[in-house]
Formats: C-alpha cells, structure tokens, sequence
C-alpha cells in the first residue's frame, strides 16, 4: 500500500459519523486523525470483489490439522491445497493470535501470530491460494493484554480503554442489559487506583473495549488495517452487537454500534475495497439483517447460524 489522496465523499462520511459518535469537537479531531491514517497508509490498487454461489468458505482452527516437526498453519496449508483447492476458494481461520482462554476469543495480542500456530508469513502464504477470513475479535480482550495490565497499573492511555466504576452500578440497570452467557456483568479487579468494577460482557477473563473513547476506536482502525495488509479479505466482526456500552439501555444493536460498522466499512472502501465485512451476531433473523444497513453502508454479509444445518437438512432430506 502507498499513499493515497482520500476523495471528498469518503472524508465527508467519516467525519458526519464520527461528530454522531463523538459529538462536534471530538468528532472532528478524531475524523482528522483517522483521515491522516488512512491516508498514509493508502489503497491496495485492487477492485471491489463479487460474490457470488462459486465462494465458499472453510472454517477450520489454525491448528486443526498437524504433523510432526511442522507449524500447523503451514500443515493445514499443504492439506488444504492437496484435499479442497480450488473448490473451496476461501478459508476462515478461527483466532489465532495469543490467547488465554475461550479458544482463542479471548486475545492477548491483536497483532501476533500465536507461535504454537506459525508466523505472519505462514498466514501469508496460505493467502496466496485462498481468501482469507480473519476474527476481529473487537469487543474485548484478553485481561492478561498489555494494554489491560497497564489500566490495572493506572497508566495512560489505558486507564480509559475500559469500562469501569468505583462501586457496583445499580441493579435495575445492570438487569437491562441483554447477556450472552449467564455470567455477571462486572468483575472486581484491584488497581493501582482502587478496586475497580470492570465490564466483562463474555467471562471474567474477557474485558471489554471503551469504544466511548476515540483513541480505542482509532487503535481498533489499526488493527483492522494491519488485517488487511497480512492478507485478509474477510474481516468477521465477532459479537459486534455488544460493541457499544450505556448503562440504562439493553446494550445491543445500538445506533453507536452500527454507525461504528459503517465507519470500518468507509475505512474498507477508501484503502481496500475488495475486503469484505461479516458480523457475526447470533440473533433473530430481523435484528441479524439490520447489520446490512441500507444494503450499501454497512456489512456485505452477516451471519445466519440456523443456515448450515437447514441447508444440510434440505440436502438430506
């Protein structure tokens, strides 16, 4: 990727979304700041992509096939070349970055290749023969994270990468929150500032992103870019509908939420037109295609669980 001048339109977007996040000041220094990131990093020269019924994707965990004395990226590779290439043109790599827990959705580095797994060039090559799906796994991380364990030590910027509070928040409000798992909502952490109530929607060890703070919105910008420049062509918005947090709401499908999707898919038309956005939601049918947007703005394709089985069903039956 080289530099690019970004167009008029794609400017206008991104600050009108982000003065709606953010409001008018913040708004528009973060648009300037994510506007001289784009443009440094500048378009792939490549054109939007099509699907169409010939793309099909494999799902499989970065380790799912192994043989001795080989990293398993690099195994699954070969298999897949020898077994599926090229009726099978796309491949979805569950996370493999450093995690602790979780099977690999609780991340520990956004930017790192778990070493049990391979290298970036392992990842790369596999690339060269299938389109790649990588998680982005935006709405937490990892509380053994760099980035979590300076909050804990009070250090900036980290003390606001999180959401937290001094004391318990009032049950009525908690209760309003839709949960995934049937866990609590806050977990207790000692800090150099105190014991600190911090929002962990999935599990103790997964805590959540403060997307009300632009600086972890444009951090997350980075990490989807450097996606893009390892090769992904795929980026799955693992439990996006959660992304944005207010206490007093059902914390779900939020306009925050969707305008921040449609913001990454600006991000993705103005430097890699051909990436595509997949949000994974696990949820009713009409709160799941809300993820579309308008049809032009938002994901190009959303997640339908009941769909593999039902196809499989009609094939059988």
């Amino acid at each position: 990727m080289g530099t690019t001048q970004l167009s008029e339109k794609i400017r206008q977007r991104i600050l009108e979304k982000l003065i709606r996040i953010y409001g008018d000041a913040a708004g528009r220094q973060t648009a300037s700041q994510l506007i001289t990131l784009l443009e440094e990093v500048g378009g792939g020269g490549k054109q939007p992509y099509q699907l169409s019924e010939k793309d099909v994707v494999l799902i499989t965990y970065a380790d799912q096939v192994q043989q001795d004395n080989e990293a398993p990226l690099n195994t699954l590779r070969r298999f897949l070349i020898e077994t599926i290439h090229p009726i099978i043109n796309s491949v979805h790599i569950l996370p493999f970055y450093p995690y602790s827990s979780d099977d690999g959705f609780s991340v520990i580095d956004y930017m790192a290749v778990h070493p049990a797994f391979g290298t970036w060039e392992d990842v790369r090559q596999l690339g060269e023969k299938f389109r790649l799906m990588f998680d982005a796994v935006f709405n937490h991380i990892s509380v053994k994270s760099a980035w979590f364990q300076g909050f804990l030590r009070g250090e900036a910027p980290y003390r606001d990468y999180f959401i937290h509070f001094e004391a318990m928040p009032p049950k009525e409000l908690i209760d309003k929150v839709v949960r995934p798992r049937a866990l609590p909502l806050f977990t207790e952490f000692d800090t150099a500032n105190g014991k600190r109530f911090v929002w962990t929607t999935f599990s103790d060890d997964q805590v959540d992103l403060n997307y009300a703070n632009p600086k972890v919105l444009l951090e997350m910008v980075k990490v989807l870019l450097f996606y893009i420049e390892q090769g992904a062509a795929l980026i799955r918005l693992d439990a996006i509908a959660f992304l944005w947090k207010e206490l007093g709401t059902s914390c779900i499908h939020l306009e925050q939420t969707h305008l921040v999707i449609q913001l990454m898919r600006d991000v993705l038309d103005a430097v890699a037109p051909y990436a595509l956005l997949i949000t994974e939601t696990n949820v009713p049918h009409k709160e799941n295609i809300s993820y579309f947007g308008d049809g032009h703005n938002e994901a190009q394709m959303v997640y339908q669980f009941p769909l593999p089985p039902l196809v499989l069903h009609t094939l059988h039956t």
